[in-house]
């Protein structure tokens, strides 16, 4: 009775209260709001989002622009968002399972086709167990702070993506960050964190906004001298990358060698959503006890964990045509760009960053291309370092030749325009 009386005072207080007092205070955030957006734009850095009116594929419909443009900055790298196979598997699981689970896992969300998902998920990275994820930015938030505590410390790289920052900063390790691939720098600080009870080496096997690939290799050898273990983010590898699609692991002839890897389902695994954990089999069951984007996110949703079925018995059967067609197309734009005259950043992999430099040049360039056919997006601050405005181009195995010759005659013209080369 006394606590309902105390919630009765507290709702006459709060709706006594002055109408001025909080007028004033929805007007003090509007001004705070409308100058930090206005800051945002004079500094070039305002970001516009286009709106499709079709499918994603190699060519796309943009509302507002007339004709069929294409596409070049999905990551759609195996070309499967639209593939048929992929949307019929979708459909069919939409009757036989319906919409979505209302639930989370282990009340009553889990049905087989999430079980089998999770088999071909360990089965193609050749690992004991798997879970799944609404994303992989939830998988990256929900391992940390089940894994480690305060006698533990994670050695992080400089540039990881911000799902492994902000999954990193909800644990109670000790926190260090290398320099972007620096071995030399990983290791002292192994040597420094040496009486840690766990050391965790914690990387992004391809680093999305420059296209540079972790070393691996070096990484695996500092980790066993040291007795660290090692996490790999591969959202940017799985499916594609390396002879057979296995990712960062294969394409350094290491794999086996890393012991926990997260990735998505909602890039080259068809584009939909989802991410995962796989790892040992213990790692994982630990997960499924304690992991909170597992035990308080709703599960997958049955047409989506459909998608990544079709997706991985395509994987597990023969990708490599199309895993062919993907390495020649980007070959072929990086050598041509190059040839122009363009500084690409990274690595011999599909993420090209055409290096700008300017912010506001890198939005008018990418609109430009846009006005010629071809959908690229500007990158800029806080997304990269200031001063290193980018337009992220990203090679799908669905891209023709004629497709990349296209883009890079656009490139080519609108670059001497805007004296860019």
């Amino acid at each position: 009775m006394l606590r309902q009386c105390c919630v009765v005072l507290r709702q006459q207080r709060a709706q006594s209260l002055p109408p001025c007092r909080r007028s004033h205070a929805q007007a003090q955030l509007g001004a705070i709001l409308d100058q930090t957006i206005e800051d945002i734009k004079s500094a070039g850095t305002w970001k516009e989002e286009r709106i499709l009116v079709s499918p994603q594929k190699v060519t796309v419909r943009v509302q507002n622009h007339q004709g069929p443009i294409l596409n070049f900055c999905a990551n759609n790298y195996l070309g499967l968002a639209n593939n048929r196979e992929v949307i019929e598997a979708s459909k069919a699981a939409l009757d036989k399972y319906g919409a979505g689970l209302s639930s989370v896992r282990f009340i009553c969300g889990t049905q087989d086709i999430h079980k089998e998902l999770e088999g071909k998920i360990a089965k193609f990275h050749e690992r004991e167990d798997a879970i799944l994820y609404i994303s992989c930015f939830d998988a990256n938030a929900g391992i940390f702070e089940v894994l480690l505590g305060p006698e533990d410390a994670i050695l992080s790289d400089e540039l990881n993506h911000a799902s492994l920052i902000d999954g990193i900063r909800l644990c109670k390790a000790k926190k260090n960050r290398y320099k972007h691939r620096d071995m030399e720098d990983l290791e002292r600080q192994l040597k420094e964190n040496s009486s840690s009870r766990i050391k965790l080496i914690v990387t992004d096997g391809v680093f999305s906004m420059d296209g540079t690939v972790a070393p691996l290799p070096q990484i695996v050898e500092l980790a066993e001298r040291y007795g660290a273990l090692t996490l790999i983010d591969e959202c940017h590898a799985t499916g594609f990358f390396g002879s057979t699609g296995r990712g960062t692991e294969e394409y350094h002839g290491v794999s086996g060698k890393v012991d926990i890897i997260n990735s998505t389902l909602g890039k080259a695994l068809g584009g939909a959503a989802g991410g995962y954990t796989t790892g040992k089999k213990e790692l994982i069951q630990l997960l499924r006890q304690r992991s909170r984007p597992y035990l308080f996110s709703n599960s997958p949703p049955p047409a989506i964990t459909a998608t990544a079925n079709k997706v991985f018995d395509i994987l597990l059967k023969s990708p490599d045509q199309l895993i062919s067609r993907l390495k020649t197309g980007t070959e072929k734009f990086r050598t041509m760009m190059k040839a122009a005259g363009f500084t690409i950043s990274g690595d011999n992999h599909p993420i090209c960053p055409v290096m700008i430099g300017d912010a506001a040049l890198a939005a008018q360039f990418a609109d430009r291309m846009l006005s010629r056919g071809v959908y690229v997006v500007g990158f800029s601050y806080p997304v990269v370092p200031q001063g290193k405005a980018r337009i992220r181009v990203q090679i799908s195995a669905a891209h023709t030749e004629e497709d990349i010759d296209y883009c890079v005659d656009a490139f080519v013209s609108i670059g001497r325009e805007l004296k860019v080369i």
